[in-house]
């Protein structure tokens, strides 16, 4: 009787003393700062950019549950959902914000006025009005721009498609991002000699409509890193595939999966890693308004081709293409 009363006493403690460390491990967790992630929605080069932000600071000794902890949320592509998302966010008494997306980083900039906010996965900070080109005004805002070297993607689509002379492209004609990506393609058109066919967009819905315009009409439609078109590309492949009219898009991952002819455009996890970099530069006590944003360099865009798709399409590949990787 005696023996099992130790027993029970000895079982009591050590069951004691292992809640006890985990709730001060809990509390010692719960107490690490907050690297707060505002997203706009489930999309592959949103996803690897979160991805890569988490393994760049894990490798600069910044690693989830011992020195910071992350919160993420997005709103599936709802701007209606946006501000509800950042008031959550902002409850969490965040270090550090994250906005990915143009309409996420406009909305966060009114949210977040003495939290750091980091944009990422941005074509023109300046253009959707986050940032200018006086570091005296920067404030609490820097980040990494995914903005694309439309010029290199014009000189990839040459190769690829040598008698292409005509692209077609859908912008949202409220959407700050688009109205860059338009600005940058009508100049980088010029110097290739193209013609540009723009086809506005007002709402998602509205894109397989649209897509018509482009029948013969576009040799090529580039879809680029837009925050409401690029959620559509099932559909913007689908209609093209009707029309048999090539798709190059800004993101791989449907060209992997051999479901359009090809991609370039920026790596998206040397995106994130830039942006973890000046995340990390801000946990180690540098003040975010002396961090000059990150802007990608030719060596931060790759291509792919997939053979299997452009075998559809009735195209010869080029044996050949520069930082172009064919996929069998």
């Amino acid at each position: 009787m005696f023996k099992t009363k130790r027993y029970l006493l000895t079982a009591t403690i050590v069951i004691f003393f292992i809640c006890f460390s985990l709730f001060i491990k809990q509390r010692e967790k719960s107490d690490l700062p907050v690297i707060a992630i505002a997203n706009y929605g489930s999309h592959s080069s949103l996803h690897e950019i979160i991805s890569s932000i988490k393994t760049e600071l894990s490798r600069l000794g910044f690693k989830e549950g011992e020195q910071i902890n992350f919160e993420i949320a997005d709103v599936n592509f709802e701007p209606t959902l946006i501000m509800q998302m950042l008031t959550k966010l902002k409850a969490t008494n965040p270090k550090i914000v994250i906005a990915l997306t143009t309409p996420v980083a406009q909305a966060a900039k009114s949210t977040f006025k003495d939290t750091p906010l980091i944009f990422t996965g941005i074509t023109d900070p300046i253009e959707a009005g986050l940032i200018n080109n006086s570091p005296d005004t920067r404030n609490n805002i820097t980040g990494a721009s995914d903005r694309q070297d439309l010029k290199l993607m014009l000189k990839f689509a040459e190769e690829l498609l040598p008698h292409a002379k005509k692209v077609g492209m859908l912008y949202l004609t409220s959407e700050a991002n688009d109205l860059a990506l338009v600005k940058m393609m009508s100049e980088a058109a010029k110097i290739h000699n193209m013609e540009i066919l723009l086809v506005p967009v007002e709402q998602t819905k509205d894109i397989p409509f649209r897509m018509r315009t482009f029948k013969d009409k576009a040799d090529f439609i580039y879809v680029g890193v837009s925050g409401i078109i690029q959620p559509a590309l099932p559909a913007i492949i689908s209609s093209a595939d009707q029309m048999k009219i090539p798709v190059i898009n800004a993101d791989s991952g449907a060209v992997k999966k051999h479901l359009l002819l090809g991609s370039y455009g920026v790596n998206y996890t040397k995106v994130g890693i830039n942006t973890a970099q000046i995340v990390g530069r801000i946990l180690a006590g540098e003040k975010v308004e002396n961090i000059a944003p990150i802007y990608p360099s030719k060596n931060d865009h790759s291509g792919f081709v997939s053979k299997q798709k452009a075998d559809k399409l009735g195209i010869t590949l080029p044996l050949y293409i520069e930082h172009v990787e064919i996929l069998r």
